[in-house]
């Protein structure tokens, strides 16, 4: 299973070698957003099949951003590393912030899939040429605006900034937050306070920093990262008080920093006003959608509530009240239960109650994770039929246990050939697999009379259904 380690500065390095070459175009995936909103996204990240993984934790859901292949990168492998991890976690696959040239491998990926895109997500992306230039007249505003800070300041200079501008830039903040006081805006003194963070990592390799210079004072900075062929502006401050500052710069930054680059993402607007305003004004040339894909099992669309099936001999149903006794003697016998994979006691995370292992199956049921199934026989339960590990791609797993006194009569063939064919031709699965311990002589009988065998490792035996 994937393990995790939560994005620091030190792992900078280590993600630019993934996102230095992604041509996704979206602000998400570079060094700088990662960093710049750690906090917000808590991002971790780790590698799968020569991919970067990143999983996002956003108000307590897990997200995970599209894979970003290296030079040998299998995005399909790393996509299955994720699914696993999801199955395993049993949380939802949701594959946020998807790239418009990624969208269609997903929708064709997952049979059901609920997908977002918000308009408050989209990245602003211009033609680098038309920030350099600003030829046309869409972009007269900004030439006027322009033409009158060289009149004003003609002998003003964009140029790179270093390590060892440190003064100019802590003298910056100081000229900047005296032009504009923050009060009790406290959006906008967050994001002043990650804005001078991110200026504390002026040098490093992965970012190109700029900055407006009036003779000494600096009057204006912008922190790009190129990430593909696209450069991605993640800070842009200037003084007001330098009137037409912002377009000038915004130009210099274009001509500076993007050579080779096609677009430049100036991100998004966050749903303000006035980052709207300002950003359309510039003329892009697409807003960048941002899709976001939370894979659903066929439990959501077909599975209303629990069915009742019927065998020759045997009703499978919701387990109910009625069956507490038989099914928690069921549950709780270790002898037959060696060969069922899973502790239940184990699982509840605490103190076993008459109502414990029923309330666990209607919980899983609820959530869309599992159907447990009553076997009965002449209305008494005797045994039980799960189906439960869906792995949004169209699969499920099956088991099946019987109770000790009705072993050994073909009641769990029986069973499990029922749930196999709803799952298969009411739930609409494209295939029911299953396993068994290999010393499990008898489990391994049945499933070999109806189903085919799919491969071995050193513990089990897998199977799987397609008909």
């Amino acid at each position: 299973m994937l393990e995790f380690q939560s994005v620091t500065k030190r792992d900078a390095a280590r993600l630019h070698r993934y996102y230095r070459n992604c041509r996704y175009g979206l602000c998400e995936y570079s060094v700088g957003t990662k960093l710049m909103w750690r906090k917000a996204l808590r991002p971790s990240w780790t590698e799968a099949a020569g991919c970067l993984v990143v999983r996002n934790d956003i108000h307590g859901r897990m997200e995970f951003d599209y894979p970003v292949p290296g030079p040998e990168g299998d995005e399909e492998a790393a996509l299955e590393a994720i699914e696993g991890y999801c199955l395993e976690k049993g949380v939802p696959v949701v594959i946020s912030m998807v790239p418009e040239c990624r969208a269609s491998r997903l929708l064709a990926r997952y049979p059901y899939v609920q997908i977002s895109n918000i308009r408050t997500w989209r990245d602003y992306l211009y033609y680098r040429e038309d920030l350099q230039f600003f030829t046309g007249r869409r972009y007269s505003g900004q030439r006027n605006h322009i033409n009158k800070f060289r009149a004003g300041w003609p002998e003003a200079v964009f140029r790179s900034l270093t390590a060892e501008d440190t003064g100019a830039i802590q003298q910056f903040w100081l000229d900047f937050e005296a032009e504009f006081p923050k009060g009790d805006n406290a959006k906008a003194l967050n994001e002043l306070a990650l804005a001078k963070e991110m200026l504390k990592l002026v040098g490093k390799p992965w970012f190109r920093v700029g900055g407006m210079f009036h003779g000494d004072k600096l009057i204006g900075l912008s922190l790009t990262e190129r990430c593909g062929d696209t450069l991605i502006i993640h800070v842009e401050k200037a003084l007001y008080s330098y009137t037409g500052v912002y377009p000038a710069m915004v130009q210099a930054a274009a001509d500076l920093f993007g050579e080779g680059c096609r677009w430049i993402n100036r991100e998004d607007d966050a749903g303000d006003r006035g980052l709207r305003t300002s950003k359309l004004q510039y003329g892009p040339a697409c807003l960048a959608p941002k899709y976001c894909f939370e894979a659903q099992n066929e439990l959501f669309r077909y599975a209303h509530t629990i069915p009742e099936l019927k065998t020759e001999r045997l009703t499978l149903s919701a387990i109910t009240e009625a069956d507490l006794p038989a099914y928690n003697a069921l549950v709780l016998d270790g002898d037959r239960n060696r060969w069922w994979g899973y502790d239940d006691v184990g699982g509840l995370g605490g103190p076993v109650t008459q109502t414990s292992f029923l309330d666990v199956a209607r919980r899983d049921f609820e959530a869309r994770q599992a159907v447990n199934f009553a076997v009965r026989l002449d209305g008494q339960l005797i045994g039980e039929a799960v189906l439960y590990r869906f792995d949004c791609r169209g699969g499920a797993e099956l088991g099946c246990r019987i109770d000790a006194a009705h072993a050994g009569h073909g009641y769990g063939t029986e069973a499990f050939a029922a749930v196999a064919d709803w799952g298969l031709y009411q739930l609409h699965l494209n295939r029911v697999v299953a396993k068994c311990y290999k010393e499990n002589q008898a489990s391994y009988k049945m499933l070999s009379s109806c189903m085919r065998k799919n491969g071995q490792d050193d513990t089990f035996f897998y199977f799987e259904k397609l008909v």
